[in-house]
């Protein structure tokens, strides 16, 4: 029987050559040294570290969550060995130029590789945020700050994180009160400030796996009366590092970056999550209170580069709701082929009769292709993604952006929904302990939280990225969906479903249309959730007639079969009250509850 790494593995070679052509983009200058054997040597490589070292510790990191010792983080030492084992395979830095110590690969490929990690034990492997903080850095800060702080991180010496959330201040960015006041302007590494406030839910926001930890904080630089900006055009982005550095990237003094408390959370208990206080006057360096801050591209801009970093999280979170699900999936297959319980209607209900496999039963087989379904469908979601990231064309990136709330969202909650039906399909035992599907499901309920909860992704694809560049983005995903239909077409058991996704798109598009036209923003948002699980639906299933196009795989071929038979149909319930702009939820006040 294959390993879940190996079954993951053939679904990945089939994604990333079958249907993306990922060795196609070997042809161009930056990959021209790559090949896809040297693509398949990178997966092999993630594949093994990810069975030997973070595999075994899942339920090891979720039992032995994170505790304090005076202010230190103690891990498991198997947190650290996992550490210590992917920061020397090189893979922070995959998609870096050879020239900065990268391997330049394809996003699409790093993000194949860390698909492994994540459904091997997600809550280890979420130290990759570093990259992301990494790349954010490259991209807005200094010379300086790219050469110290970024090249660190995708080195693996130092840890990164991302600062937004306060307590009194979650997906309200307008109301964080964090503030930076400017100290000198001409300092080596970035106009220097000094800043204060508190930040919370920060993922590694405190730990020993590196000698350094390099926030990105957003926070608001005064008025000359004092004032903080009242909006988000008045947030700026810092670098604060954990220890000082001096000039050459060296670790100086404490910085003023204490931590108050651990969360303690229903999943991902292996990574640390934290509550942290800037500026208490706990440490003094360079002699005085407020923690060091350097400014990373211009005063007001912080919200475009973090969104910058949020973006590549958005595709990292998606991935990581999926190989979660995928894991669930994978364990409840194996129990089903294992497990005899009951007889088939057909047969004698004799006890003395032979019981049959799980497997056997239809409504264990529904709710297994709905698992493949699901996961196998966000999987494909993702490398799309990560291959639109790879692409210098503006139309890929329209694309892109008009898809990250679906890649962030639509794993977030059918992938969630996979892991329960893998509960159900353990039964009474896959709520206990004994079997790692509870676990599957506890780590997942987080992801639609992460880096954006569920109803401002749906706010965010309903209220900006449909009419994105006066509705371009929209209908550069629409030729692409009509491509795919033609393609389909001329394969003749296609063309029902081909068929059926052509109507489906042309209701989204028809729906989106009206809502555009509405002169009620409030009441045309208020359905807005339920609009985006009818888009990421449309989406999963043109993703599934590409794939049912490019082979004929018996497994996938059920699961193509499954979706359109049993989750196409649904936007037909989601979309009315979006069309109507029902004010059922608009209009309910607080005092009926």
């Amino acid at each position: 029987m294959l390993t879940p790494g190996q079954k993951l593995r053939h679904t990945l070679d089939f994604l990333l050559y079958d249907w993306l052509d990922a060795h196609g983009l070997c042809v161009q200058g930056r990959y021209s040294e790559h090949s896809r054997e040297t693509f398949g040597a990178v997966l092999d490589l993630a594949e093994k570290i990810a069975a030997e070292k973070f595999a075994p510790y899942n339920r090891l990191v979720d039992t032995e969550e994170p505790s304090l010792d005076g202010d230190k983080v103690i891990l498991p030492a198997a947190t650290q060995a996992a550490w210590n084992a992917y920061r020397d395979s090189g893979l922070l830095a995959a998609s870096q130029p050879y020239a900065a110590g990268g391997m330049q690969l394809p996003a699409v490929i790093e993000s194949a590789a860390n698909s492994f990690f994540a459904m091997a034990s997600v809550s280890i492997g979420s130290q990759l945020l570093s990259v992301s903080n990494a790349r954010t850095i490259l991209a807005y800060g200094n010379k300086k700050q790219q050469e110290i702080f970024a090249n660190k991180e995708f080195s693996g010496e130092w840890a990164g994180t991302m600062c937004l959330s306060e307590p009194q201040a979650g997906s309200s960015l307008s109301d964080i009160s964090c503030k930076a006041i400017l100290e000198d302007a001409d300092d080596v590494l970035g106009a220097r400030y000094r800043l204060f406030g508190n930040k919370m839910w920060i993922s590694s926001g405190e730990h020993e796996l590196t000698p350094n930890i390099v926030h990105l904080v957003l926070a608001k630089i005064p008025h000359a009366d004092g004032s903080l900006p009242s909006n988000t055009r008045g947030i700026s982005l810092f670098i604060v590092t954990k220890y000082c550095v001096n000039s050459e990237g060296q670790n100086t003094e404490r910085n003023d970056v204490s931590l108050a408390g651990l969360n303690h959370k229903c999943g991902w208990r292996g990574t640390t999550n934290t509550l942290l206080n800037f500026g208490e006057g706990k440490h003094t360096p360079l002699g005085k209170a407020g923690a060091v801050a350097y400014l990373v591209g211009k005063p007001g801009e912080g919200l475009r580069a973090m969104f910058h970093m949020m973006n590549e999280a958005r595709i990292g979170i998606g991935m990581a709701a999926t190989m979660l699900g995928m894991a669930g999936f994978y364990a409840s297959l194996h129990y089903a082929k294992e497990r005899r319980q009951g007889r088939l209607p057909a047969m004698d209900k004799h006890s003395q009769s032979a019981q049959v496999l799980l497997i056997e039963h239809a409504d264990i087989k529904r709710m297994l292709l709905a698992q493949k379904a699901y996961c196998e469908g966000s999987l494909a979601l993702c490398l799309y993604a990560a291959k639109l990231v790879d692409s210098e064309s503006p139309r890929d990136k329209l694309l892109l952006e008009l898809l990250i709330p679906i890649v962030k969202s639509y794993p977030s909650e059918f992938c969630l929904e996979a892991n329960s039906l893998a509960i159900q399909i353990h039964g009474g035992y896959g709520y206990t302990r004994d079997f790692p599907v509870e676990q599957y499901w506890r780590d997942n309920r987080l992801n639609m939280i992460h880096e954006g909860t569920h109803g401002i992704q749906a706010l965010d694809l309903l209220g900006r990225k449909i009419g994105l560049h006066n509705g371009d983005a929209l209908r550069a995903l629409g030729e692409e969906i009509a491509s795919s239909i033609r393609y389909a077409n001329k394969q003749t058991g296609l063309k029902p479903y081909a068929r059926e996704l052509d109507e489906a798109w042309a209701k989204i598009v028809a729906v989106s249309l009206k809502v555009q036209q509405m002169n009620d923003p409030q009441r045309a948002l208020a359905n807005a959730t339920p609009f985006m699980q009818a888009f990421g639906t449309v989406v999963i299933a043109w993703i599934w007639l590409q794939l049912a196009a490019h082979g004929n795989d018996a497994g996938r071929t059920a699961a193509f079969h499954y979706f359109y038979r049993y989750e196409l149909y649904k936007i037909y319930a989601w979309l009315p009250p979006v069309e109507m702009a029902d004010p059922t939820c608009l209009n309910t006040t607080a005092d009926i509850f």
